[in-house]
């Protein structure tokens, strides 16, 4: 009997402890797609019960670069004002100064021509033309393998543009960053 009361007794402080930890599953909505299927893709992330208040501002956003020139999502939605974390993975085995990629969010009325244009001798500038007031937000140039993630807020409700500024993928490597 008093072995049964000691492990009872174990067992309740166990479930006490972890109880007392309790994490809960957030899971955040970003709308992919060709434009014509649209597509929503569920990410989940664990967040503390007390921190969800402070994390519903928080959109978690994760894109990939390939070696074919090609970002995985070419539309994302999110809300005005959202704090945006934004995670690239280059899934490709390109090296950056062959394959490098980057996550770059243009300002409204940029044209992307032009834009890529002054990109190529930004070289030293992982790909972004000093002083120019056309970016809102980017990453940095990775190579295969690699990741990186920025945070920024979302800015006014409307439709920009996003590109990779490495010479010559922003021909192919874009989408639309829609805040609504």
């Amino acid at each position: 009997m008093r072995f049964l009361s000691k492990t009872v007794l174990i067992l309740g402080a166990v479930a006490m402890i972890a109880c007392g930890d309790k994490k809960e599953e957030k899971e955040d909505k970003i709308t992919i797609g060709d434009g014509n299927s649209p597509k929503t893709e569920t990410t989940t992330k664990e967040a503390s019960s007390s921190s969800d208040a402070a994390d519903a501002d928080v959109v978690e956003v994760s894109i990939e670069g390939n070696d074919q020139m090609r970002f995985n999502k070419d539309e994302i939605k999110v809300k005005a004002g959202q704090t945006v974390r934004l995670t690239l993975k280059h899934v490709g085995e390109m090296e950056k100064s062959v394959m490098g990629h980057n996550w770059v969010l243009l300002t409204q009325g940029t044209v992307i021509n032009e834009f890529g244009q002054k990109a190529v001798q930004a070289k030293d500038n992982d790909y972004i033309p000093e002083g120019t007031d056309a970016v809102i937000a980017h990453t940095k140039m990775i190579g295969g393998g690699e990741e990186v993630t920025i945070e920024f807020e979302a800015p006014a409700a409307g439709e920009y543009d996003f590109i990779c500024s490495f010479p010559g993928h922003y021909s192919v490597m874009k989408g639309k960053f829609i805040v609504e």
